[in-house]
């Protein structure tokens, strides 16, 4: 039973939730790091706000209590049992971007804190939110892909704000070294590869 007397709560959580589910959908991506675990997370957490949406209080937040309870469902029902893997078929990644991010290129910035933090979200920082540990990661989700401030952060994951800007830094900060390792890694493979084709003309 989901407590609804009638249709008109019914029609009215609709109305309501539908804006958010594509941004409830990329989070719960990035969290399970898998579109199947994500979409069942996601089905999960809305089928619980309907539950309880009388209980919702009219005026407030409610794009923050759906992310509250999207983060509760997560680490209560799947963090222990989804298993933390990446996205493995380029194809597939592509798609998920196509529909949830912008698909221009991020333009190099100097301060690689404003790569991160700029809307248009590329592969290269997606893939690299992946690899951060979980309650990094869900902080930096809730605040560089959902835009959430502090104090929404604190009160969707139920943590003082302190500990939410020490997470956020210290994730920004992983972020960085993911992003320069993997910069790192791909000038060098350009350099052998021009290396390469100068010792074969030289041949």
């Amino acid at each position: 039973m989901l407590g609804f007397r009638n249709n008109q709560n019914k029609n009215e959580f609709e109305a309501m939730v539908s804006p958010w589910l594509d941004g409830l959908y990329a989070s719960g991506l990035r969290l399970t790091r898998n579109e199947r675990d994500a979409e069942d997370l996601v089905q999960d957490a809305v089928m619980r706000a309907y539950r309880f949406f009388d209980k919702f209080e009219r005026g407030t937040n409610f794009r923050a209590w759906l992310f509250k309870i999207l983060t509760n469902t997560f680490i209560n029902s799947y963090r222990r049992s989804v298993k933390e893997r990446s996205l493995s078929d380029e194809s597939e990644r592509q798609s998920v971007e196509a529909r949830f991010f912008s698909a221009d290129t991020t333009e190099q910035a100097q301060n690689p804190e404003e790569l991160i933090l700029h809307r248009a979200i590329s592969a290269d920082v997606l893939v690299a939110i992946d690899t951060l540990p979980i309650d990094f990661r869900m902080v930096v989700i809730l605040a560089d892909l959902q835009e959430f401030s502090y104090r929404e952060i604190a009160e969707i994951l139920d943590v003082p704000v302190g500990t939410v800007m020490s997470r956020l830094f210290r994730g920004r900060k992983a972020l960085q070294r993911v992003l320069l390792e993997a910069e790192s890694a791909e000038e060098a493979a350009t350099i052998d590869l021009n290396a390469w084709r100068e010792r074969k003309k030289l041949g």
